[in-house]
């Protein structure tokens, strides 16, 4: 399938900042997404091809195509696309803040102790006349 250049580089690009890149099995959908204004099978088709020279794994679940860079990948568009060797993929990034999800639950400072400074001491003891 023929594509522009200027297409080709764009998804490139693209597909370079991102490190991964997810496409709808929809041939005849006008366009990609709202960061690639392109023919959802042109994005289809090229990243096809990167598939079958390795260049990205491909997964496939409901519908959606899920492509993510591979190291060749990534040494081939550097060299396609003229960039330096410092500059790297969003996924192959370090984040700086921690990924600490909260959970809605106060912390619990040692065992046994609640956040409110309490501790639970149940009293198990057994009464006159029950269950004896």
């Amino acid at each position: 399938m023929f594509i522009v250049k200027k297409n080709r580089i764009q998804v490139y690009s693209y597909l370079f900042k991102e490190g991964v890149l997810v496409v709808k099995k929809d041939k005849y959908g006008e366009k990609h997404s709202d960061e690639l204004n392109l023919p959802n099978l042109e994005v289809m088709m090229l990243l096809r091809s990167f598939a079958s020279k390795g260049y990205v794994k491909e997964g496939f679940n409901w519908q959606w195509y899920y492509y993510y860079l591979t190291n060749e990948g990534i040494e081939y568009l550097r060299e396609y696309l003229a960039l330096p060797a410092d500059v790297i993929p969003a996924t192959l990034k370090k984040s700086t803040a921690s990924a600490v999800v909260p959970s809605g639950r106060p912390e619990r400072s040692e065992k046994g102790k609640s956040a409110h400074g309490g501790e639970f001491k149940p009293n198990f003891e057994k009464k006159d006349g029950y269950r004896s």
